[in-house]
């Protein structure tokens, strides 16, 4: 179930089963992203660097991690020149991350994800299909 962490500029949203632990939050401003204590995510102690946290949450390459402007910043947006443009970058053994303005069909054509980021399974081991739950590295999966 997603969650949300309200501040005065920021708010932040977070969907556990989206995320892989790529830690880019916690390195990037650990005052706000702390494993160790609950909730884990004090948006009060990035005060005034709401951009900041804004450009930290976009680089979390899952999609677990989004963010809603609640002052006069700019949404969220794609962080490709063209906003119509997708990007696919292959991770060595492990996920496919893909960044854009992105909606995820199953088979039959129903919404999987509307977003900006996901991160999908590619050693074929997920409990989470199509997204990575981070199963390749106990199953061993080894691709360039």
């Amino acid at each position: 179930m997603p969650r949300e962490y309200v501040g005065e500029q920021i708010a932040i949203g977070w969907e556990p089963k989206l995320c892989i632990h790529a830690a880019e939050c916690v390195r990037g401003m650990p005052e706000v992203f702390d494993t160790q204590s609950r909730p884990w995510v004090t948006v009060e102690n990035a005060f005034d660097r709401a951009d900041e946290l804004a450009g930290l949450i976009a680089r979390c390459p899952s999609g677990a991690l989004s963010y809603r402007r609640l002052d006069d910043g700019p949404a969220e947006s794609p962080d490709a020149a063209d906003d119509h443009a997708v990007h696919v970058a292959i991770q060595p053994d492990g996920p496919l991350y893909v960044r854009g303005d992105l909606t995820l069909k199953d088979a039959a054509g129903g919404v999987v994800r509307d977003g900006l980021r996901v991160a999908l399974c590619r050693c074929g081991d997920s409990q989470n299909k199509p997204f990575c739950d981070n199963s390749h590295i106990a199953a061993g999966f080894a691709a360039p």
